[in-house]
């Protein structure tokens, strides 16, 4: 027995049209925690989950998280996001054990990551990497996770009033910001303009300009 548990749409859209091997049970909500107890699965595959594992559930279960970040360098919330404002394209996504700390824990595999389109375009591609590839090599080869090591460096989880445009960016870092927040459940890139907010999406950089898709509405 296997359990998945995700909160985003793309992530539930992924597993219910993938054949897994195995028993599979699916949690949308910190809610269901008691759903672990009660199947005793062998793993519980945490997937683009922001809440905290409680300590009676890592302890007696296998769980395992999945970080967009080369662990232990790039822990932290927000990851896909701070990542492009660090100006990086290309990272990993690791499989680790989910402990007490923050991505502090042991580490099973690694696989590369583009950076490159619009947030929800990497979620979903980091979807297939999970779904395609990790998970599936993971029930089939139970690798056994080893210690991080290296001086570790962490990114805080980013805040809804960050997406604000607040200072001149050049159009290259303007369309990096625009497109990372681009993806469903995330705030978007987003002016002030007297009592107006306009937000910006699907960004498309052009030579010598950017164009966007605008929403415009009132400030409550």
């Amino acid at each position: 027995m296997y359990i998945l548990a995700t909160i985003k749409p793309w992530n539930i859209k992924k597993y219910n049209i993938l054949n897994l091997e195995g028993d599979w049970h699916l949690i949308v909500s910190p809610s269901k925690y008691a759903d672990i107890t009660i199947y005793k699965p062998r793993y519980v595959f945490f997937v683009h989950w922001s809440e905290l594992v409680p300590k009676d559930i890592y302890d007696n279960y296998e769980c395992i998280g999945f970080h967009v970040g080369d662990l232990p360098y790039e822990r932290g919330g927000s990851p896909v996001q701070n990542r492009i404002l660090e100006g990086k394209y290309h990272t990993k996504i690791t499989a680790f054990r989910i402990g007490e700390g923050i991505d502090t824990g042991d580490i099973y595999l690694k696989r590369n990551i583009c950076l490159n389109g619009g947030g929800e375009e990497i979620f979903i591609r980091a979807s297939n990497i999970i779904f395609d590839d990790m998970i599936p090599y993971i029930v089939k080869n139970h690798p056994i996770p080893v210690v991080q090591t290296g001086v570790g460096s962490i990114s805080k989880r980013r805040k809804p009033e960050e997406s604000e445009i607040t200072t001149p960016i050049g159009l290259t870092r303007l369309n990096d910001f625009i497109r990372m927040l681009d993806a469903d459940t995330y705030p978007p890139a987003f002016i002030r303009y007297g009592n107006l907010k306009i937000e910006f999406t699907r960004p498309s950089l052009k030579t010598g300009y950017l164009v966007a898709d605008v929403r415009i509405g009132e400030i409550e």
